[in-house]
């Protein structure tokens, strides 16, 4: 069967060419189907938190399928109510929703500003919804995510987009102070600029969102999709700069490869959703939620947060070292814990290609970076090996 043929003729055209197909994964490599080995630091671009095939994982996701796949939320899921108690012991006093990705995590945080802006505005609708997101973000592909995505290659095409949007630049707390009206609802903002580039907030940027906010009584809604579940070295990243969100998105490396995402939201807010306003048929579902307890268990068991806090400085340094080797090549490192950005000298998906050659997988983010995501579980020989194949692809470009 020539995968790469079925592809041209029956696949839509809205990814690039893959180079190859991936027969397999362990740990933080993976095999293509001619055998040959790389070492994986795209994890499914932030998802393969605990890497390919923990033992761990398997044993707890093999156990449901075992037992029951889905039921639907007209059922209680036991494995629901363990992980929203799990992320409220991260987040604080709160209630979560699941879905099933990134997208629909922040289109539930669109509408639950929508339904604050409702509350504020004495239950009239279409008074107060507007949401201030910053340039440069990535909120996801839905329409309310890509109109809170101001980008050309988001929004290209697909004009005109859902009214009640506008822009701020990332880490200027005083250009959101000029967008606020009696129109706003909320701020939503990236914890670190994935798709953008790599780009972490500061923590005098995060304070001085949260002072806004709570000044003009907007909700602070953090998009944490894929910079959150411990990528950072602590579970959610905006624990490192002394802010309190009102609400969160996450998904991607909750999972650990199975599709789960969530929304968590502060107690006092909780309660704006009410029964029949938002639901969904997969979200949450045992076999989900299996896989995320599963996660957090070897969070939590391999002491994976301190692992990333201690080995993760180390390796920005060497990372750090090849910028100033290769100043012709490299211009900078930008990034927290294991979400890193090398910002690059030409075409980031030129560059992703020579690493790729060489062994290594990353992927580009933004118009001059290759990511480096390497999963938390990740050794100190694997991110010298890394440091290793940069080298040697670097010396010979």
């Amino acid at each position: 069967m020539d995968t790469a043929a079925l592809y041209d003729s029956y696949l839509m055209k809205n990814y690039g060419k893959p180079p190859f197909a991936i027969a397999r994964g362990e740990g933080s490599w993976v095999w293509d189907t001619e055998g040959r080995k790389y070492l994986d630091f795209i994890c499914g671009i932030a998802v393969n938190t605990v890497g390919h095939s923990h033992p761990a994982w398997l044993r707890k996701v093999e156990e449901q399928l075992r037992q029951v796949v889905h039921v639907s939320n007209l059922f209680y899921v036991p494995g629901q109510a363990v992980l929203a108690k799990r992320i409220a012991d991260q987040a604080g006093e709160g209630r979560s929703f699941f879905c099933n990705s990134g997208a629909e995590a922040n289109e539930f945080l669109i509408k639950l500003a929508r339904l604050w802006g409702r509350h504020k505005s004495g239950g009239k609708e279409g008074v107060c919804y507007h949401v201030l997101t910053a340039k440069n973000a990535f909120h996801g592909r839905t329409f309310g995510g890509m109109a809170a995505t101001p980008q050309e290659k988001i929004q290209g095409g697909f004009r005109p987009m859902l009214d009640g949007f506008a822009y701020g630049d990332f880490n200027d707390v005083d250009s959101f102070a000029k967008l606020i009206t009696p129109q706003t609802a909320a701020i939503m903002l990236e914890t670190i600029q994935g798709e953008g580039g790599i780009v972490p907030a500061t923590a005098e940027f995060l304070q001085g969102i949260r002072k806004l906010c709570d000044q003009h009584k907007l909700l602070l809604l953090i998009d944490e999709v894929q910079c959150g579940i411990g990528r950072t070295g602590s579970f959610f990243a905006y624990q490192q700069l002394g802010i309190e969100p009102d609400a969160i998105g996450m998904a991607k490396g909750l999972g650990g490869g199975f599709p789960i995402g969530a929304t968590w939201v502060r107690r006092g807010y909780d309660e704006l959703f009410t029964p029949g306003s938002h639901g969904t048929t997969y979200g949450g579902g045992p076999l989900a939620c299996a896989a995320a307890n599963a996660v957090l268990d070897i969070i939590e068991e391999e002491n994976l947060l301190a692992s990333v806090q201690q080995r993760s400085p180390v390796w920005h340094q060497q990372l750090r070292a090849l910028v100033e080797r290769y100043p012709q090549h490299l211009s900078a490192v930008r990034g927290r814990g294991y979400h890193v950005g090398l910002v690059v000298k030409g075409d980031p998906l030129e560059w992703s290609a020579r690493f790729r050659a060489g062994g290594l997988l990353t992927v580009r983010g933004g118009s001059d970076v290759v990511r480096l995501m390497p999963p938390l579980t990740v050794t100190v020989s694997e991110l010298n090996s890394c440091v290793t194949i940069l080298d040697e692809v670097l010396a010979n470009h």
